[in-house]
């Protein structure tokens, strides 16, 4: 029997919908399957400890990294978000889900899963942002409107960071959760997992992506999501893991794509109103990512 590893991210169970139906699996396909969970399903520890749980009973094992809204603070009795992330480790330990790299052993089949705590590098913080300058772009009353800020982004109000003390940055401190993980050395096939984006070019549709960037019509021109996507230091420890595979979330919307002998996936389920919207795949399921091998697709997205 071969290892199988199914993955969602960005779940976002504050929604109700979305809450009941992630409640309701638990197709016997997925009782000796791993599912990797790649963030943002909500502040609310109290609701997160619900979910995980139940994902307990219906796979047979599950590894989890916070998103950016597992780490606001406003609501959760934590003092700040690095308080707060700690918590969620300790919740996952006691739960039984993995935050730490763990193998997968079916019969003779073995597959090391390694979790990559993650952030976003801000354009004005360093090199490896992902940040992309957006066309300028025209209201309907004609007036122009520029990416010039990041101020309507909800990290800004609902996080809230403590002196990092030798991190320059939080992308740093996270970076440094993960450096004893990615130094090992694993005797199985890995796959890695952060909720941020580790490569510019998986932002956009299409691999030519500088030049759908001047033809797109951006229906939120004052906002650029490359601004708080994600960092290319998540690549690197993707590249220093070997992985073969990497699963990430955050961007809400479907990839699967190979690039430098790599397989990149995200599989989001998304806000209840973006299932109505023309770039949902339809499928708000777990996603077979891995039975044995990488899955193969018919066609890359």
């Amino acid at each position: 029997m071969t290892v199988k590893i199914y993955t969602m991210s960005d779940l976002h169970i504050d929604y109700k919908a979305n809450l009941k139906h992630l409640l309701s699996l638990n197709d016997p396909l997925y009782k000796e399957a791993g599912l990797i969970v790649a963030g943002d399903a909500t502040d609310s520890l109290e609701i997160l400890e619900q979910l995980l749980s139940h994902f307990k009973t219906a796979f047979a094992e599950v590894y989890f990294v916070p998103g950016n809204h597992e780490l606001w603070a406003q609501r959760s009795g934590e003092s700040d978000s690095v308080a707060k992330f700690w918590a969620i480790v300790e919740l996952c330990r006691k739960l039984g889900v993995h935050t730490q790299p763990f193998k997968m052993e079916n019969d003779d089949d073995h597959l090391w899963v390694v979790p990559l705590f993650s952030w976003y590098t801000k354009p004005q913080e360093g090199d490896d942002s992902l940040f992309e300058p957006k066309p300028v772009g025209v209201s309907p009353t004609g007036e122009i409107i520029r990416d010039e800020t990041d101020d309507i982004w909800s990290d800004n109000y609902y996080c809230r960071w403590p002196d990092l003390g030798k991190h320059k940055s939080v992308v740093d401190f996270f970076f440094a959760q993960n450096e004893e993980r990615c130094a090992r050395r694993y005797d199985a096939p890995v796959i890695s997992f952060s909720h941020f984006l580790p490569r510019k070019g998986l932002m956009f549709p299409v691999r030519n992506w500088r030049q759908w960037i001047k033809t797109f019509k951006d229906p939120m021109p004052q906002f650029n999501f490359t601004r708080v996507a994600g960092s290319t230091k998540i690549e690197t420890q993707i590249r220093q893991l070997g992985s073969l595979l990497h699963i990430y979330g955050h961007q809400h919307r479907e990839r699967w794509r190979k690039e430098d002998g790599v397989t990149y996936v995200s599989h989001c389920l998304g806000y209840p109103n973006e299932r109505t919207m023309a770039h949902w795949s339809g499928n708000d399921l777990p996603l077979l990512v891995w039975d044995g091998d990488v899955v193969t697709v018919e066609k890359e997205y």
